[in-house]
């Protein structure tokens, strides 16, 4: 297959598809005509309030085949050749501003010596609309302008089912992603979807059918990114992938770029195994790429070594570390040298060498900034290994030392501020200061609201906050953390991870504390489904849902499916030998009381328990 050139690819995942073939190309192509895109009284490119498409959305519905359809060949004037030269020129006018004023002015001049359904206005819309919404200019609002305009003049010429559409659509939908207007963006996107999925049979050229494809899979993963949609993120990854790899040269850049976006992506939402395949995959390209000990292969070996991480596999995470040190240690870069020590000493204290941890960060420490980021996390690593010591006492101080910089840097940036505060207070947690924990997870909440991406971090808090208030008898209060937790971690992590599981479990228990048997029996059910099948029914935590379900049974007077799964219990635990002795037996004198509940016996008492139990200090 004829492969693109990465230079071309490159500027189609960098979002900034070039329009120049648009003007250069004066013939149209052979096109199905549709109803229109755009009517005048929905959509004025000149006003400041317009939304991003009509109500009746045109691509609601798959058009019919099109050898069932009229087709008509438009002919356009063949310009004079002063007229080529002059559009030429203005054309790079356009290309070549370096400020919105710039941009502006070249334009107007171009738009001056075309008509308003000249096919080359049109492009230079979509060009200037590109640009404004380009790192440097982002000015969002006037792109849209742009890019509504060029939309009106395609979709008057081709009837709405062009390359030119798809890529005024996509510029479209990464404007309103900007604007925080998630719906619109998917709208347009999904519309551009739609009609690439038609062009892949028509007349277009194939591999620029691709190109355009990649761009719009890349945004619509960006949107969804960027609405906490992120296990639907990676769907469109997945295919962007997919079309690179038909596209580009197996050993390019840019496609090991796409390897490590989607290991990323993965990551993420704690799919560890297929990250780890895909960030090797990555790893590979770049080494070819750049060499082994080179500034570029490092973000691929600190993403490999947190895919380590997470697999448990410290050992060969701390590898990596030290392998990305040696380049930065040769090369002078001495703040991304600290981000690298902190993260060697964060392992250190996973593999259990608290000491050794403990002496990176007091070297590292000499070489932070008094009231830097950097410095405050270092307090919280520090604080990290004094827990595991249990020096609860020199822990507690260096977190107060880490949210007394913290609070003065809350804006700087925040995704990496809220993640601090979630790990401080986990900490606390751990130190059993749930009063402490839960300030700062409220604290740490109001800042995700303001960051709808990090919905996996927000769902997460809102879980173990829950928990806690479960744990610490605020039943009423839990509830609506664990509910909220469930929406937002199954937009994130799709509807079977573990750890919706675990808060499904969760909120089983208060309902049931709440005498909502049957409300109980639901989430618990699905509790149940997702751990076993994540870790299996002999798991610990497999058998207390287990258990839980004999407990909402029994509550709601099903004393015959409590039994039932009573037994199970039972029969789980008797699986684990003799190291379950007492839980077996206990599992046995509860099915004793559902047995005599069941036969009406007023001393019988089930179920002995409904939360879930604080660790022990």
């Amino acid at each position: 297959m004829r492969r693109a050139s990465s230079s071309l690819l490159s500027a189609v995942t960098e979002s900034n598809l070039s329009s120049r073939n648009l003007v250069t190309n004066l013939f149209s192509h052979l096109s199905p005509r549709r109803p229109s895109l755009l009517s005048p009284p929905h959509l004025n490119p000149t006003s400041n309030s317009h939304p991003l498409l009509p109500n009746s959305h045109p691509f609601s519905k798959c058009p019919p085949h099109r050898a069932t359809q009229t087709f008509s060949l438009i002919f356009l004037p063949i310009p004079s050749r002063h007229s080529e030269i002059r559009a030429s020129n203005l054309l790079e006018a356009l290309e070549s501003a370096t400020t919105s004023e710039e941009l502006l002015a070249a334009f107007k001049d171009m738009e001056s010596s075309l008509d308003e359904s000249d096919e080359r206005l049109g492009a230079a819309c979509l060009m200037a609309g590109e640009r404004l919404d380009s790192p440097g200019f982002e000015e969002a609002h006037k792109a849209l302008d742009f890019a509504l305009r060029a939309l009106k003049i395609f979709e008057k010429r081709d009837g709405g089912w062009s390359l030119s559409v798809v890529k005024a659509l996509r510029l479209m939908g990464s404007v309103a992603c900007k604007l925080q207007r998630f719906d619109d963006s998917l709208e347009s996107l999904n519309a551009a979807d739609e009609i690439l999925d038609r062009l892949e049979f028509g007349s277009c050229s194939h591999s620029e059918v691709r190109l355009v494809s990649i761009a719009v899979q890349i945004q619509l993963a960006s949107t969804k990114t960027a609405m906490g949609r992120r296990r639907e993120a990676l769907l469109n990854l997945r295919k962007s992938l997919e079309l690179k790899k038909s596209t580009l040269e197996h050993s390019s850049r840019e496609l090991g770029t796409a390897y490590k976006d989607l290991a990323e992506a993965c990551t993420v939402v704690l799919d560890f195994e297929e990250a780890l395949a895909l960030c090797l995959k990555a790893l590979e390209i770049y080494e070819a790429q750049f060499g082994m000990d080179s500034a570029e292969v490092v973000p691929v070996r600190r993403l490999l070594g947190v895919i380590y991480t997470g697999l448990g596999k410290d050992k060969e995470a701390l590898e990596q570390n030290e392998l990305s040190r040696r380049v930065f240690e040769s090369s002078g870069l001495d703040t991304e040298l600290l981000e690298l020590e902190i993260d060697a000493a964060n392992i250190q204290i996973a593999l259990g060498r608290v000491e050794e941890a403990m002496n990176t960060l007091k070297r590292v420490i000499q070489r932070s900034e008094k009231e830097s980021e950097t410095r405050a996390f270092i307090f919280v690593s520090m604080a990290k290994a004094l827990c595991c010591q249990e020096k609860f006492g020199d822990s507690r101080r260096c977190l107060e030392i880490a949210c007394g910089i913290l609070d003065k840097k809350g804006s700087a940036s925040p995704a990496k501020i809220a993640e601090a505060y979630a790990d401080i207070s986990m900490l606390y947690e751990t130190m059993n200061e749930f009063e402490m924990a839960l300030s700062l997870m409220k604290r740490t909440l109001a800042m995700l609201e303001k960051l709808p991406q990090e919905q996996h971090l927000e769902g997460s808090i809102m879980a173990r906050m829950g928990w806690l208030l479960l744990v610490t008898k605020r039943v009423p209060q839990a509830v609506p953390y664990l509910e909220s937790a469930i929406e937002k971690l199954k937009n994130c992590f799709g509807p079977k991870h573990f750890g919706l599981g675990f808060v499904y479990k969760h909120l089983g228990q208060a309902y049931l504390e709440m005498d909502q048997p049957q409300s109980a029996v639901k989430m618990l059910a699905l509790a149940k489904d997702i751990i076993d099948f994540s870790f299996g029914p002999y798991h610990e935590d497999s058998i207390d849902t287990c258990q839980c379900l004999a407990n909402a049974f029994g509550a709601m007077g099903s004393y015959s499916a409590a039994m039932g799964f009573q037994q199970e219990v039972a029969d789980a635990w008797e699986n684990h030998g003799p190291g379950a002795r007492d839980e077996l037996r206990e599992a046995h004198r509860l099915l004793e009381q559902l047995k005599k509940k069941a036969q009406g016996l007023p001393s019988a008492v089930f179920p002995a328990n409904t939360l879930p139990l604080p660790p022990p200090k």
